[in-house]
């Protein structure tokens, strides 16, 4: 009898590659191929995160007004939090929405994984609140704010093997806050990474086909696992803004 979840899942993946290598064909500036691959990569998880959840190219900020850089990938939560501003293709979402953070590149290599987790500090950094929940019963305690998910998507490896050694001392020179949880190659596999110690890593990889799927359902596993993002304690936006010129009567 057939297995009716693989053929699904084949069909998912054979679609997801189809996207991503025919805009790569299509497109052979170098700037907006990395443009394309984005849009690729966002339609793909805006297509089948569920609603709960929202990715865009974004900045993300802070009640202290602090920002980060511009994050390739930003998912954060759509159903409790707002967009702070969303004009002209500029999104600032605030730092408690936020699930995780994605970087967008055309190869896996080490500048690309450095640079994947220096974006990734950017947001790490950043203050977040988590203010008290009301519910029926009464109130909930605030919510210890939950690691950031981060990662990197990339077309292919320039190593070889494709998550050989090079990747693992790679990751493994990642301070705290420039840790990376997951990544994918297209035409190479999908890895999870865990961090036991300091300059110890856990190097979980897949080769083969199946890689947008694969990285997908773990992204959404390290998602499911962070739960509902913090209560935003909005007492801290208005104090920062009333402490920037907002008028109090």
């Amino acid at each position: 009898m057939p297995d009716r979840l693989t053929e699904i899942l084949d069909g998912l993946q054979a679609r997801l590659e189809g996207g991503l290598r025919g805009n790569r064909s299509a497109v052979t500036h170098p700037g907006a191929r990395g443009e394309a691959s984005e849009e690729d990569w966002l339609r793909i998880l805006n297509d089948h995160l569920p609603q709960r959840y929202q990715a865009n190219r974004a900045f993300v900020i802070d009640s202290q007004g602090e920002c980060s850089e511009q994050i390739d990938i930003v998912i954060y939560d759509r159903q409790y939090s707002p967009l702070l501003y969303n004009q002209a293709n500029q999104r600032y979402v605030p730092a408690e929405s936020v699930y995780g953070v994605l970087e967008v590149k055309q190869a896996l290599s080490r500048e690309h994984v450095l640079y994947a987790g220096q974006k990734a500090a950017s947001v790490q950094r950043l203050h977040r609140t988590s203010a008290p929940v009301p519910h029926v019963e009464g109130v909930a305690k605030p919510r210890p704010v939950p690691r950031i998910v981060a990662g990197i998507v990339t077309y292919q490896s320039s190593w070889t093997p494709p998550f050989g050694e090079p990747l693992r001392d790679s990751l493994a020179g990642l301070g705290a806050d420039h840790q990376l949880d997951v990544g994918c190659s297209l035409l190479h596999g999908t890895f999870e990474v865990r961090y036991p110690s300091p300059g110890t890593v856990h190097l979980a990889a897949v080769e083969g086909p199946r890689s947008p799927v694969q990285f997908l359902l773990r992204l959404l596993k390290q998602l499911q696992s962070l739960a509902t993002a913090p209560a935003i304690d909005y007492e801290a936006y208005l104090a920062r803004f009333q402490a920037d010129g907002g008028v109090t009567r």
